[in-house]
């Protein structure tokens, strides 16, 4: 049986990336602990409306989970306090009557502010339009038995696959790092057959284009670990890193150039 609660949510409030932001302070009363989080935010924007005041912006989708929009920091934890799980699913049964709770964007150089609570994560998709992707025509769907593939492998793939591109890694790491979504994209292909034709030049290119958007460099803090709502694991960055080198080497090789 649901219950109500009352909380009371400092939310940051910024007009756009140029303008200076602020902690606004809000009364959420009587809300259902059946609701999400993103549900909360719908309420308290009702009664600000009602008020005649600006709404909270926000990012959302498919309230399902699967499509990275919705984020937020909660009390400085990426997508509230619950592990493998987003802010679109994060119910407000996880905290108590009387809580107060601090919602701020992801901080991320590479992220900057659009408005409120909305960041511009347009960086990802450029680093998987530099390569996270098959360009060969790959023709209809194939037996299912014609190119076998060892189980750990596709397990390993799936894992991989599974990164909703929901920035919660960067917005953990302290040092802004995308090492963890990068790494997903590339070990997602590396580890399959199809993607062994572009496999050298996809990494090259997607870590030259992560280091463009000025994301930050991955030191083994593990927060990214820690912060992603389907549980991708650190093992992904140290593949990517070891298709890096061997690639790097190979171009310098092609190039002429002494490997000492």
């Amino acid at each position: 049986m649901s219950k109500t609660i009352n909380l009371t949510l400092k939310v940051w409030r910024q007009k756009d990336a140029l303008s200076p932001g602020r902690l606004e302070t809000y009364e959420a009363r009587d809300i259902d602990t059946d609701m999400s989080f993103l549900e909360m935010l719908d309420s308290v924007n009702e009664e600000l409306q009602q008020k005649g005041q600006e709404p909270i912006a926000f990012d959302h989708d498919c309230h399902e989970g699967i499509c990275g929009s919705c984020g937020a920091m909660v009390n400085g934890q990426a997508h509230g306090p619950v592990r493998e799980m987003t802010l679109c699913q994060l119910h407000m049964r996880h905290f108590k009557d009387g809580d107060t709770l601090v919602v701020e964007p992801w901080r991320a150089r590479a992220f900057p502010v659009i408005k409120d609570l909305v960041v511009d994560r347009s960086a990802f998709d450029r680093i998987i339009g530099a390569g996270g992707y098959v360009s060969v025509r790959a023709g209809s769907a194939p037996e299912a038995h014609s190119v076998p593939v060892r189980k750990i492998d596709a397990d390993k793939a799936f894992e991989a696959a599974i990164c909703i591109g929901c920035g919660a890694c960067v917005a953990a790491c302290p040092n802004a790092s995308a090492m963890l979504f990068v790494s997903a994209k590339v070990s997602h292909l590396a580890l399959l057959p199809q993607g062994q034709p572009e496999r050298q030049r996809r990494v090259l290119d997607m870590v030259s284009q992560m280091d463009r958007e000025k994301f930050g460099n991955c030191t083994n803090h593990y927060e990214c670990e820690a912060a992603c709502p389907k549980g991708i694991q650190v093992a992904n960055i140290a593949r990517m890193n070891r298709d890096f080198l061997s690639a790097a080497l190979t171009e310098e090789e092609g190039k002429g150039g002494r490997i000492v």
